[in-house]
């Protein structure tokens, strides 16, 4: 029942009650007030028949003065006495008239009539007084008739005072015995309405509200304090507690639920500033290696549940290499073809073993581990692919982590395509379209560093084809072309790990020999022009002859004496075609005052 039900019953409880013990307080007063009405009418009759019996008394004494004295005075006294109880004559008619008791208005009727034959007698008496006869007076006043007469006056009047006497105490202990239980009725009324309102003190009020207020008073403060860990009653009660509690329950619920709503919402903005860290990093990246430390770096942060590698796709675009690892992944392919996997086939992700709805990608073997492939593309070409594994007691990413998780291969795709890009265009900035050598412009630029750092040892040869414009003439300018790629490659081979090849311009090359001297230069250098003597070159199946090539050696043994280098190889190159070319020639004999022989034909 509803605690505003139970007040409610228990407010018309205790007005009900209030207004019964009202009600018997006032009967006990009706009753009270009948008992006091009885007093003062018993104390009235008994009054008047005092009053009767004294009266008849005292008038009989003063006739019988009279008598015998003759005063004057004591028959006016008579007299008076005789108006006195006319007035109890007519006090008896009213009393007559009232509610009397039989016994009681039948003394009374005897005691008038015998009061009226005493009157008689007196009468009589004092008439023969006046007329003289004062003896007969006295006679018929101290007669035995006078006495009988009195004494039958007296007799019911004592009677009328006890029956009036028994029905006044009668009906006053009546009155006082209903006084007593309207009384005791009232008072059981009030002990009642004290133990109602008490009953609704504790049980309603303590028991029902205050202690179930203060369980909630302690819980309602952890739950504004966001401790929804505290323990909450189950109260089924159908009363406004119990509408509390389930208000509670539900306060309770919805803190949980917003929780974890806040929790995601923080989570996914976590993973929201790694992405955009790992983009500003992204596009700060000057190379490949830097874009998968960064990979690498970023990617654990923001899955921690996932491990995975970053491939790439190689520069024949023949296989997806990786390029960086994170979490130590079970699947440790280093490569594998990009026909391999179907998320690189069919352009967008593919998971493997979730769910077992799904074909595995070739490229996992035997590993039933749950995986995501996500390709990496940009202007609809893909590039590469991040790979994702599930680690063991990790959950498996939701919809938004998928979404996260496309977002990332996205800007790793685009910055990887930048870099891309960027490698092409430094590829086609520093390096000679038709040779794939570094150019000129790289070979400046070069030089001024290793100046500007100073390298003590450094050797440069200046490399020119004998007779060059003879195959443009003879054989065409695409003849020409394959010679100089052909000596391009000699000289790249010839060189190797030992420096640096460009081409100088036209038929012209320069190499750096970073760390060696004169002499070590001018054996590669012969190295170099025996091998391309030694090397036929035929074009469209025509034998084009032996290709020789002059060479002008310079070297620099001291900071600051690599600014004019290419200036005395130069120098020594034109020396090496001066003498009739295919040779070799240093810049320190042309110091020596031209004493070197002719070079070979």
């Amino acid at each position: 029942m509803r605690i505003s039900t139970i007040t409610n019953w228990a407010y018309g409880a205790t007005l009900l009650l209030t207004g019964l013990s009202g009600a018997a307080f006032i009967l006990s007063e009706q009753s009270d007030r009948s008992e006091r009405i009885a007093v003062e009418q018993h104390l009235a009759l008994d009054d008047l028949g005092e009053e009767l019996a004294l009266g008849s008394e005292k008038r009989s004494d003063e006739a019988r003065l009279y008598v015998m004295r003759q005063s004057v005075r004591h028959l006016d006294a008579y007299r008076q006495e005789e108006r006195s109880e006319q007035r109890r004559e007519r006090a008896i008619a009213r009393l007559e008239a009232q509610d009397l008791a039989p016994t009681e208005r039948d003394a009374l009727k005897e005691a008038a009539r015998n009061l009226d034959e005493l009157d008689a007698i007196e009468h009589g008496a004092l008439g023969a007084a006046a007329a003289g006869e004062w003896e007969g007076a006295r006679a018929a006043l101290f007669g035995p008739d006078h006495e009988r007469a009195q004494s039958s006056v007296l007799e019911p009047v004592r009677r009328f005072r006890a029956i009036v006497a028994a029905r006044t105490n009668a009906r006053m202990h009546e009155a006082k015995l209903q006084s007593d239980w309207y009384n005791d009725i009232a008072r059981a009324l009030l002990a009642l309405t004290a133990v109602l309102f008490l009953a609704v003190l504790y049980f309603v009020l303590r028991r029902r509200v205050a202690m179930p207020l203060i369980r909630m008073t302690g819980i309602v403060t952890r739950l504004a304090k966001q401790d929804y860990s505290v323990e909450l009653p189950t109260d089924r009660r159908r009363d406004e507690i119990g509408d509390m509690t389930k208000a509670i329950h539900t306060f309770r619920d919805n803190g949980i639920e917003r929780s974890r709503l806040e929790a995601e919402r923080a989570s996914e903005q976590r993973v929201k500033d790694l992405i955009l860290q790992m983009m500003h990093r992204l596009q700060a990246t000057a190379t490949k290696g830097e874009l998968a430390e960064v990979v690498a770096c970023f990617a654990p942060q923001t899955f921690p549940d996932l491990a995975g590698h970053l491939y790439v796709l190689n520069a024949a675009r023949s296989s997806m290499v990786m390029a960086a690892s994170w979490l130590d992944p079970l699947n440790d392919s280093q490569s594998f073809s990009p026909t391999a996997c179907w998320g690189l086939r069919r352009g967008r992700p593919h998971a493997s073993h979730r769910g077992n709805n799904d074909i595995p990608c070739p490229h996992i073997g035997t590993l039933v581990t749950p995986s995501l492939c996500v390709p990496l593309s940009a202007q609809g070409e893909t590039i590469g692919m991040l790979y994702f594994e599930e680690r063991d007691g990790c959950e498996s990413p939701g919809d938004a982590s998928r979404l996260y998780i496309e977002l990332m291969a996205e800007n790793i795709g685009l910055a990887l395509a930048n870099l891309e890009l960027r490698e092409q265009l430094t590829y086609l900035a520093i390096r000679d379209g038709l040779t794939g050598l570094f150019n000129r412009r790289h070979l400046d630029e070069t030089l001024n560093r290793i100046g500007r750092d100073g390298h003590a040892v450094l050797a440069c040869l200046m490399v020119d084809i004998d007779h060059f414009k003879r195959f443009n003439d003879t054989f065409g300018h695409e003849a020409g072309d394959m010679v100089i790629q052909h000596v391009a490659g000699i000289m790249l081979d010839a060189v190797g790990a030992a420096g640096q090849v460009y081409r100088f311009g036209g038929e012209e090359f320069t190499v750096l020999l970073p760390g060696q001297t004169e002499e070590s230069a001018r054996a590669l250098a012969e190295q170099l022009r025996n091998r391309v003597r030694e090397a036929p070159l035929a074009h469209r199946g025509h034998m084009m002859g032996h290709i020789s090539i002059s060479v002008g050696i310079a070297a620099a043994v001291t900071p600051g004496s690599a600014s004019n280098l290419i200036v005395r190889a130069d120098a020594a190159l034109l020396e090496a075609k001066a003498r009739g070319r295919n040779c070799v020639i240093s810049a320190a004999e042309l110091s020596d005052n031209g004493q070197a022989g002719e070079c070979a034909a």
